[in-house]
């Protein structure tokens, strides 16, 4: 199983980013995915993650409201959308997948993808 992670990039605060996360692999519409970030210095964090089926949607308390987890499983990718970004946004995001049921917890996804950077400038 292979994850690609894109669309990152410079934003001003207050603009918007979608990223998508391109799974490689038949059984994607079996995996719950998830989306987690790193500042520098800092440890990853948990930003949102979604079930199989997408009934089950979670967010980190920094970004509910804001951004929005979604998945395609005909495209084999997972979104996020994020929106009125701010400079505390500024981090590495990771997606990442699991077999095992959907969490918000870092060690619960076994595979992941290589980031990809999100820079929001004041």
């Amino acid at each position: 199983v292979q994850l690609q992670a894109s669309g990152g990039g410079l934003v001003q605060a207050g603009g918007s980013l979608r990223l998508s996360c391109a799974v490689s692999g038949r059984t994607f519409s079996s995996y719950a995915m998830a989306w987690f970030r790193q500042a520098p210095g800092k440890e990853r964090k948990f930003v949102a993650s979604i079930s199989w089926s997408g009934g089950s949607i979670y967010y980190g308390d920094s970004v509910k409201g804001r951004f929005t987890i979604s998945r395609d499983n005909a495209k084999n990718t997972v979104y996020l959308q994020m929106n009125d970004l701010n400079p505390e946004d500024t981090a590495v995001y990771y997606c990442a997948g699991t077999t095992g049921a959907v969490g918000v917890l870092h060690f619960e996804y076994e595979y992941w993808g290589q980031g990809t950077l999100v820079t929001v400038s004041s």
